[in-house]
């Protein structure tokens, strides 16, 4: 598909999102409040993953894409970084042919050079098993980082213009890790917190955001559906003013 950027071009604003990009945030809060190790929380959020991937697809969304663990997250004990990764592995063979089963693409994007052989291994294998399935594309961001994805792509830029020192848009945007998907309509945090954490810093220019307070682990359908919802009732201008929206419409 053709990437169109909404700083350039005013793109489509479907009443359904056509992508939806998530922070899954609260899994260890969830848990501690429950008096359970920061762990319990992570493996019941893949629960939700399940959720939401099947909620998303039903609902017609093409593309959904979910924050799974940034560059920022080696950072946090090395126990718990541990045990997401078995969590990523355990999901990678339990979940992959699920996907396959019901038509939907997955993709892994980030920076996979600190994941270990087998786990890159596998995130191969997975691509390449659901590549040519069209229902839905399940975008993984593994390592991820807004400003990385930023500087990789300049990098790359660089290289296949050699000797340019002017660039578009349009130049960069091939580069880009998620160059295959359109800008995400609809942004979801959960858990509370409102910012977007390096996350898909150039994709989010013109997203509509949505923020709550309930954690991961605890996002249903019914959640989906009232941040869908929020997202139906915004006014997507995209530089335009209200009275030019309605002399469209009419």
């Amino acid at each position: 598909m053709k990437y169109t950027s909404s700083t350039t071009e005013v793109p489509d604003a479907p009443a359904v999102p056509r992508h939806v990009a998530i922070i899954m945030d609260g899994n260890g809060r969830w848990a501690t409040k429950r008096f359970l190790p920061r762990v319990a929380g992570h493996a019941k959020g893949v629960d939700a993953v399940r959720t939401v991937v099947e909620s998303c697809a039903r609902r017609g969304v093409e593309y959904l894409t979910l924050f799974a663990f940034s560059s920022e997250n080696w950072r946090r004990p090395e126990e718990e970084v541990s045990l997401l990764m078995r969590l990523f592995v355990k999901a990678l063979e339990g979940e992959v042919s699920k996907l396959h089963a019901n038509n939907i693409r997955l993709r892994v994007v980030g920076d996979l050079s600190r994941a270990d052989q087998k786990l890159q291994d596998m995130i191969a294998a997975a691509e390449r098993k659901t590549a040519a399935n069209s229902r839905m594309t399940l975008t993984i961001c593994f390592n991820y980082g807004g400003r990385w994805d930023i500087m990789q792509a300049i990098g790359q830029m660089v290289k296949s213009h050699p000797g340019a020192t002017d660039f578009s848009e349009a130049q960069l945007a091939p580069h880009l890790v998620m160059a295959y998907a359109p800008e995400p309509d609809l942004f979801i945090r959960t858990g509370g917190e409102q910012r977007i954490s390096n996350f898909l810093l150039w994709q989010l220019a013109y997203t509509e955001l949505f923020f709550t307070d309930t954690y991961w682990p605890d996002f249903s359908a019914a959640c989906l559906d009232e941040a869908i919802a929020s997202y139906q009732h915004r006014e997507r201008r995209f530089g335009r003013t209200g009275a030019q929206l309605a002399e469209k419409a009419s």
